[in-house]
Protein backbone atom coordinates (compact mmCIF):
# COMPACT_ATOMS: atom_id res chain seq x y z
CA UNK A 1 0.00 0.00 0.00
CA UNK A 2 1.45 3.39 -0.95
CA UNK A 3 1.87 6.10 1.65
CA UNK A 4 1.51 9.75 0.68
CA UNK A 5 4.75 11.62 0.06
CA UNK A 6 5.59 14.67 2.17
CA UNK A 7 4.51 17.05 -0.60
CA UNK A 8 1.06 15.42 -0.76
CA UNK A 9 0.71 15.59 3.03
CA UNK A 10 1.51 19.30 2.99
CA UNK A 11 -0.77 20.11 0.07
CA UNK A 12 -3.66 18.10 1.55
CA UNK A 13 -3.74 20.26 4.67
CA UNK A 14 -3.43 23.43 2.63
CA UNK A 15 -6.21 22.44 0.23
CA UNK A 16 -8.59 21.43 3.00
CA UNK A 17 -7.99 24.60 5.00
CA UNK A 18 -8.48 26.80 1.93
CA UNK A 19 -11.74 25.00 1.12
CA UNK A 20 -12.94 25.25 4.73
CA UNK A 21 -12.25 29.00 4.84
CA UNK A 22 -14.36 29.49 1.73
CA UNK A 23 -17.21 27.05 2.44
CA UNK A 24 -17.26 26.24 6.17
CA UNK A 25 -16.76 29.45 8.19
CA UNK A 26 -17.95 27.66 11.36
CA UNK A 27 -14.55 25.91 11.41
CA UNK A 28 -11.55 27.83 12.73
CA UNK A 29 -9.26 25.38 10.93
CA UNK A 30 -8.88 21.85 9.63
CA UNK A 31 -6.28 19.59 11.20
CA UNK A 32 -4.84 16.57 9.40
CA UNK A 33 -2.76 13.78 10.94
CA UNK A 34 -1.30 10.82 9.08
CA UNK A 35 -0.88 7.18 9.91
CA UNK A 36 0.41 4.96 7.12
CA UNK A 37 -1.75 5.47 4.04
CA UNK A 38 -4.53 7.19 6.01
CA UNK A 39 -5.14 10.86 6.75
CA UNK A 40 -7.42 11.63 9.69
CA UNK A 41 -9.21 14.96 9.37
CA UNK A 42 -10.61 16.95 12.30
CA UNK A 43 -12.33 20.30 12.39
CA UNK A 44 -11.35 22.78 15.09
CA UNK A 45 -14.14 25.11 16.19
CA UNK A 46 -13.52 28.72 17.26
CA UNK A 47 -13.99 27.75 20.94
CA UNK A 48 -11.19 25.17 20.62
CA UNK A 49 -13.40 22.07 20.50
CA UNK A 50 -12.27 19.42 18.01
CA UNK A 51 -14.68 17.46 15.81
CA UNK A 52 -13.39 14.25 14.24
CA UNK A 53 -14.79 14.36 10.69
CA UNK A 54 -13.43 11.68 8.35
CA UNK A 55 -10.54 9.52 7.21
CA UNK A 56 -8.99 9.56 3.76
CA UNK A 57 -7.14 6.57 2.33
CA UNK A 58 -4.32 7.35 -0.09
CA UNK A 59 -4.14 5.16 -3.18
CA UNK A 60 -1.43 6.92 -5.15
CA UNK A 61 -3.30 10.03 -6.30
CA UNK A 62 -3.29 13.36 -4.47
CA UNK A 63 -6.64 14.25 -6.02
CA UNK A 64 -8.63 11.06 -5.33
CA UNK A 65 -8.79 9.41 -1.91
CA UNK A 66 -10.91 6.68 -0.34
CA UNK A 67 -13.50 8.07 2.10
CA UNK A 68 -14.59 6.93 5.55
CA UNK A 69 -16.91 9.01 7.74
CA UNK A 70 -16.34 9.35 11.47
CA UNK A 71 -19.12 7.70 13.48
CA UNK A 72 -19.48 9.46 16.81
CA UNK A 73 -21.86 6.74 18.00
CA UNK A 74 -19.08 4.13 17.69
CA UNK A 75 -16.01 6.39 17.96
CA UNK A 76 -14.65 4.92 14.73
CA UNK A 77 -14.48 5.43 10.98
CA UNK A 78 -16.57 3.52 8.47
CA UNK A 79 -15.97 3.34 4.73
CA UNK A 80 -18.75 5.40 3.19
CA UNK A 81 -20.17 6.81 0.00
CA UNK A 82 -19.77 10.43 -1.00
CA UNK A 83 -22.87 12.26 -2.31
CA UNK A 84 -21.65 11.41 -5.83
CA UNK A 85 -22.22 7.72 -5.02
CA UNK A 86 -18.50 6.94 -5.17
CA UNK A 87 -16.42 5.59 -2.31
CA UNK A 88 -13.50 7.80 -3.38
CA UNK A 89 -13.20 11.39 -4.46
CA UNK A 90 -11.47 14.66 -3.81
CA UNK A 91 -10.56 15.71 -0.28
CA UNK A 92 -12.84 18.73 -0.73
CA UNK A 93 -15.81 16.46 -1.51
CA UNK A 94 -15.07 14.51 1.65
CA UNK A 95 -14.88 17.70 3.70
CA UNK A 96 -18.20 18.93 2.29
CA UNK A 97 -19.87 15.61 3.03
CA UNK A 98 -18.63 15.40 6.62
CA UNK A 99 -19.27 19.06 7.39
CA UNK A 100 -22.77 18.75 5.94
CA UNK A 101 -23.38 16.13 8.61
CA UNK A 102 -21.46 17.53 11.57
CA UNK A 103 -21.15 21.30 11.08
CA UNK A 104 -23.81 22.72 8.81
CA UNK A 105 -27.24 21.73 10.08
CA UNK A 106 -27.66 19.75 13.30
CA UNK A 107 -31.37 19.30 12.53
CA UNK A 108 -30.78 17.64 9.15
CA UNK A 109 -32.96 14.58 8.81
CA UNK A 110 -35.42 15.70 11.46
CA UNK A 111 -39.04 16.44 10.60
CA UNK A 112 -41.43 19.01 12.00
CA UNK A 113 -44.01 16.29 12.57
CA UNK A 114 -43.94 14.97 16.13
CA UNK A 115 -43.73 11.17 16.48
CA UNK A 116 -46.96 9.26 17.21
Amino acid sequence: MPTPPASTKTSLGQRLNAHAREHWPALAKVEVRFRGQSAYVDGRLPDGDVLPLFRLRYSGSASRWGFAIYRASHDDYEDSFLPTGDTAGSPQEALDCACGLYVNDPTAGQTDTPPN
